[in-house]
């Protein structure tokens, strides 16, 4: 469990958010241990990427560099990240959520014949039967309880971290790190299928920007929809979002559906209003600077979790929230 591999996911040739944020996971796990953090960057070029990983936290980073490898190709990068721990020998293996990660992850998994556990919210190395196990935790029943799960017998243990639920690192330039170069190794019947163009949705930019989100959910049903909602998003110059039963309802679209099967966010404000507050909902917000929740049951766990809470109809209270902020304008 000692030596840890992150797979660092590049984007138009830079590091992704998520893999910053997985870099500091991985050096507190690896400070737990006594061990150390590996890294992989895949693409066109990668050097620059590679020194700010060392600057992350990482003692070696592999970096295999071809053109051809710009976009990710799911056979060629499987190819390469399986023979690179074939060849390292990880204990652990780290790959963001996002929606490579999810293709590539399973596939590698699969490939090496060990286990996955996807879209972990925490990890962590806890002694079980006198053993070292990486611990990780996700929702579980339908996100009503926090499941933890171990792998104790297959390794590399492998997982999934979705993007904004863990903290990103300082990085720190005066580290120093090894910088091996790969080759490649691939040919042409790598390339069965081919990714051509990566093409960003607009909302899903805006809602990661955002510094302010409003987020609605099912407790807008009384209301007869989100035209609250959209009020006080407007009042506040905010972004909506809603949970999974405003999405189902139609409310809000499903790329701004918070939570363990949508997004992840950590705006400067988080409003949850009419949600009481399940854990697949507010593990995607959980992280965000301030948190004020809204609902009529004033014993909805969302109040646990959030700094402010407005016990009240939401049909009262959000007329007054418009009015008072309109009249400060």
């Amino acid at each position: 469990m000692k030596e840890i591999l992150v797979w660092a996911e590049l984007r138009d040739g830079r590091l992704t958010g998520v893999a910053l944020e997985i870099m500091k996971k991985a050096l507190d796990l690896a400070t737990l241990s006594g061990g150390r953090v590996s890294a992989v960057a895949i693409g066109r070029e990668c050097r620059e990427s590679a020194a700010e990983l060392v600057a992350h936290g990482a003692e070696r980073v592999f970096v295999v560099e071809d053109a051809r490898l710009d976009l990710y190709q799911a056979d060629a990068f499987t190819k390469i990240l399986c023979r690179l721990i074939g060849e390292i020998r990880p204990g652990i293996v780290l790959m963001g959520g996002t929606s490579v990660g999810a293709d590539l992850a399973p596939a590698v998994a699969a490939r090496l014949g060990t286990g996955l556990t996807a879209h972990c919210t925490d990890l962590r190395i806890e002694a079980i039967e006198g053993l070292d196990q990486l611990v990780m935790v996700v929702p579980g029943w339908r996100g009503n309880m926090m499941v933890k799960i171990v792998c104790p017998e297959k390794r590399p243990v492998m997982a999934t971290i979705r993007p904004g639920v863990m903290e990103r690192g300082r990085p720190e330039p005066s580290r120093e790190g090894e910088i091996v170069a790969v080759s490649p190794d691939i040919d042409e019947k790598d390339f069965r299928a081919r990714t051509l163009e990566r093409v960003r949705e607009s909302e899903e930019s805006a809602l990661e920007q955002a510094k302010i989100i409003v987020s609605g959910g099912f407790g807008f049903y009384e209301a007869g929809g989100v035209a609250l909602l959209d009020q006080l998003a407007r009042a506040l110059g905010a972004v909506t979002a809603g949970s999974r039963p405003a999405c189902d309802a139609g409310w809000v679209p499903e790329s701004r559906m918070i939570g363990q099967s949508g997004r992840t966010v950590s705006p400067d404000l988080f409003i949850s209003i009419g949600a009481s507050g399940a854990p697949h909902y507010t593990t995607g917000f959980a992280k965000s600077k301030l948190i004020v929740a809204i609902d009529k049951n004033p014993k909805a766990p969302v109040f646990d979790i959030a700094d402010f809470g407005v016990a009240g109809d939401l049909k009262e209270i959000i007329p007054a929230l418009v009015e008072e902020l309109e009249a400060k304008e």
